[in-house]
This record gives structure tokens, C-alpha cells and sequence, in this order.
């Protein structure tokens, strides 16, 4: 971004003495001008792709499970890899962990579950909340699950590439640490799903019908 030689009087030095530089007032204006375009076009394309869902959200985690079920789902865009979540510094729930959870991130660019049920144990009660179970799907955009457990009656996958690098995958909305191990698939079906995770993130979450209260057991 070089400013033209009409730069405005005020951006000048003109505190030099009567034969110094009276340019340098305006090349120092210049260079620093010049500095400030990479650092912002690299925030505009850090937001940008955040909003599309091509980084994942860091965010320290509570430490406690949470359990996802739903009758099915099924998602276009796939990919799962290891990785670490950390808690907050000095969180109760670290225990002996040292604050880290080795954790499976599944990754999918478009996802529908048919009804949802997540539950979290708080204190010998549970919040227990549902969503999508009067024939409408919970629809998630950029969806990112860190689990510890996951299963199902049924997984169906279409295209999958197993043992890849997690850093070079194209299918999914995120990409994994380079090196780490990896399978991505064009589109993932899983019947009688059940996750112990420890976050969930998405670009887009819309749950219809959705209810949330205390009971007395999880999902």
C-alpha cells in the first residue's frame, strides 16, 4: 500500500534541521504503513476461515464428560485425528491428568442427527437436553466433537482413506497436527451413536424442537 507523493503536510517530519532529509518523516510513514498490511490481512483471513469453519476453536475445557447420543447421523465431509484438549490452569477437574485429555476429534462438514440427547453430571443430577426427535434433524455446520469413547450399532463410510496425515486433509472442515495419524471419507453414516466427548464446536448448530432441563439420568 504506497502512498503517493501528496501525502498531507502533518505526515511529514518537520522537526529536521534546515538541510536534513525532509523525506524521512514520510519514508518512516511509509515503511510502517507498509508493516501493518501483512498483520492485517492475516487477521481478516484468520476470522474469515474461522467462519467458515476451517480452524477449529481453542478454548480451555471444564474437564467434565458429557454424553451424546442420537438414533442416527449422518454427515458429508469427514475426518477424525488424535489430539489434546487442556483445561483451564488449576481447574478441580484435572486430578492426576496434569490438565490434558487425549482425545479423538471427528470433524464433518455438514452433519444431521435425528434425535439428539446430551447429558452432563452435575453434582448427582443431570442436565439433560434434546433435540430433533419430531422428525425434524438437528443440522450442524463445521461440527467438531473431542471425544473419548465412541460407538455405534452401524458405521458406514464412502470413500475413506485411512492412515493419511491429519494436516493434508481436504474433506473435512478442519485439519490435524502434521504428522498425526488420520482417515477422512466423503460422507459418514453412524446408526445408534453414542460419545463420551469433552467439547463440541460448529460454525452452525440449529436444534429444532429443542428441550432442556434437570433429571435424574443422562442420555
Amino acid at each position: 500500500m504506497a502512498l503517493s507523493e501528496d501525502t498531507p503536510e502533518e505526515n511529514t517530519n518537520t522537526s529536521l534541521p534546515e538541510g536534513g532529509s525532509g523525506r524521512r518523516g514520510r519514508v518512516r510513514f511509509r515503511r510502517a504503513a507498509l508493516m501493518g498490511v501483512p498483520a492485517l490481512a492475516a487477521a481478516a483471513t484468520l476470522v474469515v476461515l474461522t467462519a467458515q469453519g476451517a480452524l477449529a476453536a481453542q478454548f480451555a475445557i471444564s474437564g467434565m464428560p458429557f454424553t451424546v447420543t442420537a438414533d442416527s447421523m449422518e454427515g458429508r465431509g469427514f475426518g477424525q485425528f488424535g489430539a489434546l484438549d487442556n483445561m483451564a490452569e488449576g481447574s478441580p477437574n484435572a486430578g492426576d491428568t496434569g490438565g490434558q485429555v487425549l482425545v479423538i476429534v471427528t470433524a464433518i462438514r455438514e452433519a444431521e442427527l435425528t434425535k439428539l440427547c446430551q447429558s452432563v453430571e452435575l453434582g448427582g443430577t443431570f442436565l439433560h437436553i434434546t433435540a430433533g426427535g419430531k422428525g425434524t434433524p438437528v443440522k450442524a455446520t463445521g461440527l467438531t466433537t473431542d471425544s473419548t469413547d465412541i460407538s455405534g450399532k452401524l458405521a458406514d463410510f464412502d470413500n475413506i482413506e485411512i492412515g493419511g496425515d491429519a494436516s493434508t486433509f481436504e474433506k473435512p472442515p478442519v485439519k490435524g497436527p502434521l504428522g498425526s495419524f488420520g482417515q477422512q471419507a466423503d460422507t459418514v453414516t453412524i446408526k445408534d451413536l453414542r460419545q463420551t466427548n469433552y467439547a463440541t464446536t460448529a460454525v452452525r448448530f440449529t436444534l429444532p424442537d429443542l428441550h432442556m432441563s434437570f433429571s435424574s439420568k443422562g442420555c
